[in-house]
Formats: structure tokens, C-alpha cells, sequence
């Protein structure tokens, strides 16, 4: 009754009778079988070994620190923090003298000066109370050496203005934390990309070897005029399929090597190896809640006391402020002529008392900034903690579909094996077999895509969560 069964499967596909050539064609089969399975297990241990040819290798740590220390955007944030740190700088005028030195060379008739410039020289005699001199000098030359000084003593809205001045160093530092700690988070990414890629071109690989040996079997099959031409064709079909399938697989692994290139400032071209090419799942982040001490929300609050610095800054320019001044100068009428000499010293103190309100309504401004930036920073928590709560439940999912995936992907294995054995009896034609075989792969590839999306989903929340 079997042999009955398998002559009706067969008979259908081909013209002959299969009755005169039973015995050969069951041996036949039993060899192709031996060499189908031999075929696909020496080839799925060899896509195992394999490495992308020319390929560099690359691992997690390296690519991290390559990135933090070169990458585009953190030279940016750390430029900033460079010119912050310049900016205080500055601020030392508060308390460092102010020295300039001119020389100044001049000719006049006029009365005035001319009797000055005299006077300042020490040239002065009884000729020169002379009316006719007096009103009409000739012309007359001064050149003057001279050295000012200017002393800061007490300024006290300029001291607030410093310690202003250092908080925004503070946090741009904090600043250039969080973009170290996003580029860190953007390269894991981009390195389970590059897993994932070498991951799904092995699936492809695979696909393509098992219906390579199936075309074989197929064409075997159709040689003998057990199968029809349609039955190869199919195959044929699938073949080219697969094998557009894995050029695009293999240009996915140059684009995801080319980012990370991006991200650690090298020239793109280099096509990368990753430490391990299977991807899996280590659920290594254990917190769910959101850090008070994150870097971007400490910059905010540094953004907030520099403003109540700048407050009090303008506060203080209500006191007085006292500086002490000096100035020594050389005057003489022939050029580089150090003749008279003169100085002059004192103290000086300025208060402004009313300035049209416009102290009173920059102190307004200020507070309504300040009281912003407080709203932004409340606001940036809340929308972090919303979006650290949507993670959390992404990663349950990414765990479950994991699950599903894995189990989905056994039974087609076992559901492509059944009917493997079922096609080389003559019991399901070819379809049926490459169905199985692409609901395979479409299973795999699901499973790394959950699991690249639950590794993804880890690190976010790792971003998220960092002290």
C-alpha cells in the first residue's frame, strides 16, 4: 500500500512508469538524500567560521572610546566648554590692575595748549607772560610719554558677575558629559546594527545553501523525469531570491560599518568585524527609576544658579563702587626727548543712584529667566520619567517577543524538516518546501531583530537611568 501511495505522488510529475525502474530509483534516492543532508551540515558549520573578507575587527570598548575622544560632537561641546572657561578667565579684571602706555606727539598755535604744552615741559620764563606771545604762539611741539594704571578695590556686583561666569564653565563641563554619554548610547546602537546585519546575511546564507541543495535534489529529480521543469524553475526562482537577498545584506554590513566610522571621526570605507557576530540578550539593567543627579539635568540647575548669581550681580550695582587710579608722563619738545616728568594717584568713588529704572526692570527680567529655566527643568524631568517608563515596558516586550520568537523559529525548523523528508518520498511537491524554507528564515530573522530591539532597548534605558 505505500509503494501504491508513493507511485501515485510520483506518477502524476512525470511520463514514464516507474514500475521498470523501481529499484534504481530508490537507491538513487537514498544517495541524494545522503548527500542533501552531508550538503547542508558542512555548509551551515561553514557559514559559522566565515568572516566578511577584509574585514577589521572591532570591539564595544574600542569603538566607545575611539568615539568619546574623537567624535565631531563631543570636540564641539568640549570647544564650548573651552570658550566658557575663557569667559571667566576674563573675569579676573575684577581684581588685576589695568596698565596701558601711550606716546603722543603734537604741534599747536593754539594759545591754550601752547602755554600747556610749555608748562608741562618746565619751559616757562618771564618772555613767555609776554600779551603778543601769550595771544599769538608759534607753533609749538609736545611729545608726551605716558603710563596709566587702574586698580579695582571694591566692585561688588563684578565679583557676582565672576562667580556667574564660573557656573557656565560648570555646565558646559556637565554639558559635554551628557554628549559623551549619547555617543556612547549612538555606537551601541550602531555596533548591534552591525551584529544584526552579519546575523541576518548568516540566516541568508543559510536560506540560500538549504535551497541550493534543494535545486540540486530538484534538478536531480527532473533528470531522472521524476519532477516537472516548473518544479526547477521554482527553485531556479528562489535561488536568485536568495541570492539578491544577501547582496543587499552584505551592503547593509558596509552601510552599519561606514556609521560607526562616522561616529569615531575615520575615514569611511573600513568594513568592521564585530566581537561576536550571534547577537543575545543580557538584561543587565536592574534600575527603573530616574536619576536626580543625571548630567543634563545637574547642567540645567547650574543654569540656575548662575542666574541667581546674575541677580545678585545686579543687585549689587545699587552699592558704590571704589578704584584707584595712577598716571606718570614725560613731556619734552624734541622727539623721543624725556624731559619733565609728572605723576598723579588718588581714589575714586562712583554711585549710581538712579539709572531710569532700568537696574530695577533687568533684575525683573532676570528672575522671570530664571523662574523658565526652573519650568523647563521640571518639565524635561517629567518627560524623561514618562519616557523612562515607556522603556521600561518596550524592554517586557522585547523580552517576550524573544520568547515567541525562539519558539516560532523551532517549529518551522522542525515543520521545513518534516517536509524534507516528505519531499524526498514523492509525498509534497517543491512549493511546499520552499515555503518552509522562507518562513524559516523569516522566523530567524525575526528572532535577531527582537533580540537587536531588546539590546537597543537596554541601552536606551542604561542612557536614560546614568548617574
Amino acid at each position: 500500500m505505500v509503494q501504491k501511495k508513493l507511485e501515485a505522488a510520483v506518477l502524476p510529475y512525470n511520463s514514464i512508469s516507474i514500475f521498470s525502474k523501481k529499484h534504481m530509483a530508490i537507491k538513487f534516492s537514498e544517495r541524494i538524500l545522503l548527500k542533501f543532508l552531508a550538503t547542508i551540515i558542512l555548509l551551515y558549520l561553514s557559514s559559522y567560521v566565515q568572516a566578511q573578507p577584509g574585514a577589521k575587527e572591532l570591539k564595544l570598548d574600542e569603538a566607545i572610546r575611539a568615539a568619546v575622544e574623537n567624535n565631531k560632537n563631543v570636540s564641539l561641546s568640549q570647544m564650548d566648554e573651552k570658550i566658557a572657561l575663557a569667559n571667566y578667565k576674563q573675569t579676573e579684571a575684577v581684581f588685576l590692575p589695568q596698565v596701558a602706555f601711550s606716546y603722543t606727539g603734537m604741534v599747536t598755535n593754539n594759545p591754550l595748549n601752547a602755554f600747556g604744552a610749555k608748562l608741562q615741559e618746565r619751559k616757562i620764563s618771564q618772555n613767555d607772560f609776554n600779551p603778543q606771545l601769550l595771544n599769538h604762539p608759534s607753533g609749538t611741539s609736545d611729545f608726551m610719554t605716558r603710563m596709566d594704571l587702574q586698580q579695582p578695590i571694591f566692585n561688588m556686583d563684578k565679583l557676582y558677575q565672576r562667580k556667574s561666569a564660573l557656573k557656565q564653565s560648570e555646565l558646559y563641563q556637565f554639558k559635554t558629559q551628557r554628549t559623551k554619554e549619547f555617543i556612547t548610547y549612538q555606537v551601541q546602537q550602531a555596533y548591534m546594527q552591525l551584529q544584526l546585519a552579519y546575523e541576518a546575511k548568516k540566516v541568508l546564507d543559510d536560506g540560500l545553501q538549504t535551497v541550493n541543495a534543494i535545486y540540486k535534489f530538484t534538478n536531480d529529480r527532473y533528470s531522472q523525469g521524476l519532477l516537472q521543469k516548473s518544479d526547477v524553475l521554482n527553485v531556479e526562482v528562489e535561488v536568485k531570491s536568495a541570492e539578491s537577498n544577501i547582496a543587499d545584506a552584505a551592503s547593509n554590513i558596509k552601510n552599519a560599518s561606514d556609521y560607526l566610522s562616522l561616529l569615531m571621526n575615520v575615514p569611511a570605507g573600513t568594513v568592521y568585524q564585530t566581537e561576536a557576530n550571534t547577537l543575545s540578550f543580557s538584561n543587565a539593567v536592574s534600575t527603573d527609576s530616574l536619576p536626580e543627579n543625571r548630567a543634563d539635568f545637574k547642567a540645567m540647575e547650574v543654569a540656575i544658579k548662575s542666574y541667581d548669581l546674575m541677580i545678585k550681580s545686579s543687585k549689587m550695582s545699587y552699592l558704590p563702587r571704589l578704584n584707584a587710579f595712577a598716571s606718570y608722563q614725560l613731556n619734552d619738545s624734541k622727539v623721543l626727548g624725556f624731559g619733565a616728568n609728572a605723576y598723579l594717584a588718588g581714589l575714586q568713588l562712583t554711585w549710581d543712584i538712579f539709572k531710569g529704572n532700568q537696574t530695577k526692570n533687568k533684575i525683573s527680567t532676570q528672575v522671570l529667566e530664571r523662574n523658565k529655566m526652573e519650568e523647563e527643568l521640571a518639565k524635561q524631568k517629567d518627560e524623561s520619567n514618562l519616557e523612562l517608563q515607556k522603556t521600561v515596558r518596550q524592554l517586557d516586550d522585547a523580552k517576550f517577543k524573544i520568547k515567541q520568537q525562539k519558539s516560532a523559529v523551532d517549529l518551522a525548523d522542525e515543520a521545513l524538516r518534516i517536509l524534507q523528508n516528505r519531499y524526498q518520498q514523492g509525498l509534497v511537491n517543491t512549493t511546499d518546501v520552499l515555503t518552509a524554507e522562507t518562513q524559516l528564515s523569516k522566523q530567524k530573522l525575526m528572532y535577531q531583530q527582537a533580540v537587536y530591539a531588546a539590546n537597543v532597548t537596554a541601552a536606551y534605558l542604561q542612557f536614560l537611568t546614568i548617574k
